[in-house]
């Protein structure tokens, strides 16, 4: 039973495979490729990339190159998390505003103006917390059968109401240099933050196409009720996922908030929404049971050197408005190329 369901939901499963080796024209196996959607977003941040690199070959520079990695790390990471939910069928809305209130933490407990706590000691606790955050997300989802779009609009406005209370508008200044290390600095000229999200991403692909828990979450995600009868506890694996969710929160704020010397109080403001996008621009499915780690990330660097891309075009005061509305776009053609899939399908 957990072969078959296996097959049908798994992001490698083997009809896939089948179906690309049948098709023995050139032609045949390019259409075969693009439509799985990771390989059509790769396509497009390629030409993104080629075009703007025609236009101003300043783009192409290694010091710009790492700044975007570098800037889309921490994204990168979330948005690892929010695929396995959104394959789970449920969504987390919640995770720019849990990435505020954590910053808002690690500034109090670690600037030399307040607590001035111990650094690694400090860090924990803002890995607690997420991880504490998200599992109450996956206990209300789960257990309590609230649906996740309410679960987490709430945790959001709480999570928000909470850092402005926390920081009663305030930046939050001299972070120590222990702690910004996590976001400036480099081991072996390869920024901390790129390895971070490096090793994380690849063992979330692991953990998706490699173990037994990943299996289950992409049938509960097809399925639930096939899932049930085939001895899996849906209960679990989704109070797993938002569990996880939090858990990368928590290490996306260490890494991604501490390359600032200043902690802002809208930090993480809109970034649920450029997670959420970036996952299901890179091929899960809003309806769940379909999604890729890979296409995530590519999804995650297709939206996130649209600022830069502008940037170089030298749109001027024009960069935000065209950044939106660029932005509003891939979530529309998303959208539509999910449920034009579905239709496909059925």
């Amino acid at each position: 039973m957990t072969t078959g369901t296996t097959t049908s939901a798994h992001p490698q499963s083997p009809g896939i495979a089948t179906r690309t080796s049948s098709s023995k024209s050139i032609p045949g196996l390019a259409r075969s490729l693009l439509a799985q959607r990771e390989w059509g977003v790769a396509v497009l941040l390629a030409l993104t990339v080629t075009a703007v690199a025609i236009v101003n070959p300043a783009f192409l520079q290694p010091a710009n190159l790492r700044d975007v990695l570098v800037n889309n790390a921490p994204f990168a990471i979330i948005a690892a998390g929010v695929t396995f939910v959104i394959v789970t069928a449920e969504i987390d809305i919640s995770v720019g505003s849990l990435a505020g209130l954590l910053s808002a933490v690690m500034g109090l407990l670690t600037s030399r103006d307040y607590a001035h706590l111990n650094v690694a000691l400090a860090c924990l606790i803002v890995l607690a917390i997420g991880t504490f955050v998200g599992a109450i997300n996956g206990v209300l989802v789960a257990y309590c059968r609230v649906p996740s779009i309410i679960v987490t609009l709430g945790m959001l406005t709480a999570l928000r109401g909470a850092t402005e209370l926390l920081m009663a508008g305030k930046w939050i200044q001299n972070l120590p240099d222990s702690l910004r290390f996590l976001g400036t600095g480099s081991i072996a000229g390869v920024p901390v933050s790129i390895l971070t999200a490096a090793a994380l991403i690849i063992a979330s692909m692991i953990l998706a196409t490699r173990t037994p828990l990943g299996r289950r979450i992409y049938a509960v995600g097809s399925n639930v009720h096939a899932a049930r009868l085939a001895g899996l506890s849906p209960r679990r694996i989704k109070l797993f996922v938002f569990t996880f969710t939090g858990f990368l929160v928590g290490v996306a704020t260490l890494v991604g908030v501490t390359k600032f010397s200043t902690i802002d109080p809208a930090i993480g403001k809109n970034w649920e929404l450029f997670v959420v996008t970036a996952v299901v621009v890179g091929g899960a499915s809003i309806s769940g049971g379909k999604g890729t780690i890979i296409g995530t990330v590519l999804g995650v660097l297709l939206l996130g050197i649209v600022g830069t891309v502008l940037t170089f075009l030298k749109l001027g005061d024009r960069l935000t408005y065209w950044e939106r509305a660029i932005q509003g776009a891939f979530i529309l053609l998303a959208v539509l190329a999910d449920h034009l899939g579905g239709k496909r399908e059925k």
